[in-house]
């Protein structure tokens, strides 16, 4: 099976449109492609001054890494790709978070907190307390 990479002409709102229909195990993977989209166009509206439409997008980027983590533990699947990509999110918000003055830096902070939960979630998912 062919996975679409993550193209330019496809727009995010034809992603989220996929993400009801997709099968359970490819869920995650779309939702970790949504969230890189759209964390690439909050940077781009940080740094371009436009902080309301920026708080939109890096809300996006949470529900949605949010979304891959219920459906990473769901299907068990994409668990580990999933981590590594919302540690990467979590990176590059907090590079962004350090660019911006102490007023603007609040979305942010909420957004990595919530971030580190669904890593930490994810990692008691893959390795749980007491397995052998």
């Amino acid at each position: 099976m062919a996975r679409a990479a993550p193209n330019s002409d496809v727009t995010v709102e034809q992603m989220k449109a996929r993400v009801s229909s997709a099968s359970v195990g490819d869920r995650p993977h779309l939702c970790v492609q949504i969230a890189q989209k759209q964390l690439a166009e909050t940077d781009k509206l940080y740094a371009a001054g436009d902080l309301e439409k920026g708080q939109a997008a890096l809300l996006d980027v949470v529900t949605y890494c949010e979304l891959a983590r219920d459906y990473a533990i769901q299907s068990r699947k994409y668990q580990k790709q999933s981590e590594i990509a919302v540690r990467t999110m979590t990176r590059r918000i907090s590079e962004l978070m350090h660019s911006l003055g102490q007023n603007d830096q609040a979305p942010l902070k909420d957004a990595v907190d919530r971030l580190q939960r669904v890593r930490d979630d994810l990692l008691k998912a893959m390795f749980p307390k007491g397995a052998k």
